[in-house]
């Protein structure tokens, strides 16, 4: 299981990635004619939250091709002990795998209101349906659960780090898109936000 940990977590981020950055970017893109990732740039502290989400991308990048290339080391730096057995192993993958597919269905049930960021130049459509009857944030979600799979596969404090640290950045975001939606919708997104909880349930 060890050495099935160490080629399936790098391999699962580079494919996270390119599904739900890369390929939804592009198909976007090509039916809107705009990029939809419009996180700004800015020294804003928006633009703040924004580096500081690709500065943590790059890191857990970082970190998985190197326990690939050295796991010997990378693979005994850190270990959670009680956590580290073929259980929560085998847990960490299997929510690894269902939140990538759960993001995919969320992003291909946004269509052309997905964006990376909040886009102030365009009114997107408030979607309600599908997995956003259960989730006003499905992928955050979906994105937060990975990150749990990755600790229980990965039972590190590192891994525990990036849960962390990945956990407040997304919340923080959401509440900045939450005060957006609620200028852009009003009493609709109101009326929502009381209905489904901001990740899942009642919460």
């Amino acid at each position: 299981m060890t050495d099935f940990i160490r080629f399936f977590i790098p391999l699962y981020f580079v494919l996270f990635f390119l599904v739900s950055f890369v390929g939804i970017t592009f198909a976007v893109t090509k039916r809107i004619g705009k990029n939809p990732n419009v996180l700004p740039k800015d020294d804003s502290a928006y633009g703040l939250i924004g580096w500081y989400f690709k500065l943590t991308l790059f890191f857990l990048f970082t970190y998985t091709i190197l326990l690939f290339l050295f796991h010997d080391i990378i693979g005994q730096a850190f270990i959670i002990s009680f956590l580290d057995n073929d259980f929560f192993r085998y847990l960490g993958v299997i929510l690894m795998i269902a939140a990538l597919i759960w993001v995919f269905i969320a992003q291909w049930q946004m269509k052309d209101s997905w964006r990376i960021g909040i886009d102030n130049d365009t009114k997107t459509e408030l979607v309600t349906q599908g997995l956003f009857r259960f989730s006003r944030n499905p992928i955050f979600l979906g994105m937060t659960v990975s990150l749990v799979g990755f600790f229980l596969a990965f039972p590190t404090v590192i891994a525990l780090t990036f849960l962390l640290i990945g956990s407040i950045l997304m919340q923080i975001q959401i509440r900045l898109e939450e005060e957006f939606l609620l200028k852009q919708h009003g009493p609709i997104y109101l009326a929502y936000k009381k209905r489904v909880g901001r990740m899942l349930g009642l919460y």
